[in-house]
């Protein structure tokens, strides 16, 4: 049955001793074996990270995995998929590995140059597509702008669920547009949604004026960024999450760009950490072109995202 994963100081070496043995490596024990190693390595979805891992070297789908669990992998399969684990196993990022991300049940490909969108960023979107539900009837058309865009994920997840909407995409990455454009053509939104490459609005025309801005900005503090896991350190993008020494600059300078942007009664929704929430709410109320300043919580009952109407 080959050794188990604590039989050798040198993890990585094993692992390809092992995954060449052609005996007996079915599906099943390709993916028991690796959710124990990759437990032995930190990974937070050990599981998870075996399947997506596996189904990307087979070239199939996850679910496909458990009817063929008695499958003995080929020679191609074990090879790249041990190259996936032993990655993996060093804290690169499944999504990076396999070079996709499911994000509100839609898949994005990411790379080094973008943040990997993550499952509370899911709520943002939620509260756009309230937002513009309460702003009209489904034939009022609406513009939406994606401030700090990255692979997209947020524009082209809006853009999906509200039809009549446009949106404008902005980063400042011209690496990162790269990426969303090859998303919003792979879901057919390239008609819909404008990318433009700007530091927060300083490029966008001053007469473009939108019904909501919505921004999942950098709000991670110096102090933060230390903490956060190697993982994130060592491979995603810096300037995707470090704002500055307090993690709210970002966003300071966000608020009053947002608030000659937005139209009368329009809504600035920002993602945040439930650490820097009151300081953002105290920001707006301090700009003076915004009301009904609210926050919504994620499943968990964290503080997720700060809404803030404008002024008619």
């Amino acid at each position: 049955m080959g050794l188990s994963p604590l039989q050798s100081l040198k993890p990585q070496n094993r692992l390809g001793s092992a995954m060449s043995e052609s005996d007996n490596w079915t599906v099943g024990r390709l993916l028991t074996w690796t959710t124990d190693y990759l437990k032995q390595h930190d990974s937070d979805s050990p599981r998870l990270d075996a399947e997506v891992l596996l189904a990307d070297a087979r070239g199939c789908q996850r679910i496909d995995l458990y009817a063929a669990f008695d499958e003995v992998a080929d020679e191609r399969v074990r090879t790249e998929f041990r190259e996936y684990v032993r990655r993996r196993a060093l804290g690169e990022p499944v999504a990076y590995l396999v070079g996709y991300r499911e994000f509100y049940s839609l898949s994005f490909r990411v790379t080094p140059d973008v943040l990997i969108p993550r499952p509370e960023t899911e709520h943002l979107v939620v509260e756009v597509l309230d937002r513009l539900k309460e702003q009209g009837s489904p034939e009022t058309s609406a513009r939406v702008a994606d401030v700090g865009t990255g692979s997209g994920a947020i524009a082209i997840a809006v853009a999906k669920h509200a039809p009549s909407c446009t949106v404008m995409a902005i980063d400042a990455s011209p690496k990162a547009l790269e990426v969303a454009e090859s998303n919003a053509e792979r879901h057919h939104m390239a008609d819909r949604i404008t990318l433009i490459e700007s530091d927060l609005f300083n490029a966008v025309p001053a007469e473009d004026q939108f019904d909501v801005v919505a921004s999942n900005p950098p709000y991670v503090s110096e102090s933060e960024w230390s903490e956060l896991s190697k993982t994130v350190r060592d491979f995603e993008p810096r300037a995707a999450l470090v704002a500055g020494p307090d993690g709210d600059e970002i966003i300071k300078r966000l608020i009053p760009q947002a608030a000659e942007r937005l139209r009368a009664d329009g809504w600035l929704l920002i993602e945040v950490s439930p650490m820097i929430e009151e300081r953002v709410r105290a920001s707006i109320a301090e700009d003076g072109h915004f009301r009904r300043t609210e926050a919504a919580k994620d499943l968990s009952g964290a503080i997720r995202v700060v809404k803030a109407q404008r002024i008619g």
